[in-house]
C-alpha cells in the first residue's frame, strides 16, 4: 500500500532531509579531524533521528493505512497487521 497522505510524505521528506544534513555534518567532522567523542555523539543523534522517523511513519501507517485505508477484507487487514508487527519486532 502506498502512502495516501501527502502531508505525511512531506513530513517524512523533511525529516529525511534533516537526517541527510546530519550525516553530511558527520562527514565534515571526519574531514576536519574532529574528536572521536564528538563524532560518536553525532552518529548517535543520527541513529535517534532515523529511529524516530521510522516510529512516526509506522504510527501513521497503522492509523492511516490499517484503520482508515480502503475497504479491506479481514484477512487482508490481518496480514497487514502481521506485517506491521514483524516490522516492529525489528525496531531496536
Amino acid at each position: 500500500m502506498k502512502v495516501p497522505n501527502t502531508a505525511v510524505k512531506k513530513e517524512l521528506q523533511t525529516r529525511l532531509n534533516r537526517i541527510e544534513g546530519q550525516v553530511r555534518g558527520v562527514q565534515k567532522m571526519l574531514d576536519d579531524d574532529r574528536e572521536c567523542q564528538e563524532i560518536i555523539q553525532q552518529l548517535t543523534a543520527v541513529r535517534s533521528a532515523v529511529h524516530n522517523a521510522r516510529l512516526q511513519f509506522m504510527r501513521t501507517y497503522a492509523r492511516d493505512c490499517l484503520l482508515q485505508g480502503p475497504e479491506l477484507s479481514e484477512a487482508d487487514r490481518t496480514l497487514m497487521i502481521d506485517d506491521l508487527m514483524n516490522l516492529i519486532s525489528k525496531v531496536e
